[in-house]
């Protein structure tokens, strides 16, 4: 089964990327002189062909297939968390060593010169 994505399958996005594509192309050939500008008639045409074939000879059935649902179940749950308060109390004491050794480094006066 395909993944679904918005509620709509690939072939949408693979559609709507195509024509971005082809109208982009469509404008930069625009702007182009002479008979390279008659080729955004092929480049559309192209396009419309393509767009044919992907709707009409779709590769996924239309009959969604029901599958059987796997269940994963973490074991693991308060080991997870006692690591994640662990890792969190290190960084921000590394966080408040960083503060106060590197931000907040004294910077001292240079001794003014008598003569």
């Amino acid at each position: 089964m395909s993944a679904i994505v918005l509620g709509v399958g690939a072939g949408v996005f693979i559609l709507a990327l195509l024509w971005v594509l082809v109208f982009l192309v469509c404008v930069l050939l625009s702007r182009v002189s002479g008979p390279a500008r008659f080729s955004i008639i092929f480049v559309f045409f192209a396009a419309l062909i393509i767009t044919a074939v992907l709707l009409f000879f779709p590769r996924a059935t239309e009959v969604t297939i029901q599958e059987v649902e796997i269940k994963i179940i973490d074991k693991f749950f308060i080991g997870r968390y006692v690591l994640l308060a662990i890792l969190s109390i290190f960084f921000f004491g590394s966080l408040f060593l960083v503060l106060i050794h590197h931000v907040l480094e004294p910077i001292y006066a240079k001794p003014l010169r008598s003569y």
